[in-house]
């Protein structure tokens, strides 16, 4: 699955959560928080997953620190599916 964000929309952790939200379908027992964004993204989401972050510095310039945690998360998904070898895998695209 590909996904877009427009960097000029996900101005707060709370819009990204709720976009991410939204375009994976995450349901409404879905935390919105950084632990719930792990736990969801590192079991309950099939791969392929490629998120590409359009202005992505938008989203740095608006989010401060909450946007470096953020992508955290999603590194550390990376991270963990490469590192278990899987042919499927999360994606990270900052543009």
């Amino acid at each position: 699955m590909n996904i877009e964000f427009d960097g000029r929309s996900i101005l707060s952790e709370g819009s990204f959560h709720d976009a991410l939200a939204e375009a994976l379908e995450f349901g409404p027992y879905y935390g919105g928080n950084l632990s719930a964004l792990w736990d969801t993204l590192s079991t309950d989401v099939e791969r392929p997953v490629r998120l590409v972050w359009k202005n992505s510095a938008a989203s740095k310039a608006a989010m401060g620190a909450s946007f470096d945690r953020v992508v955290n998360v999603l590194r550390r998904v990376e991270a963990e599916d490469s590192e278990m070898q899987y042919e499927a895998k999360f994606e990270l695209v900052l543009a």
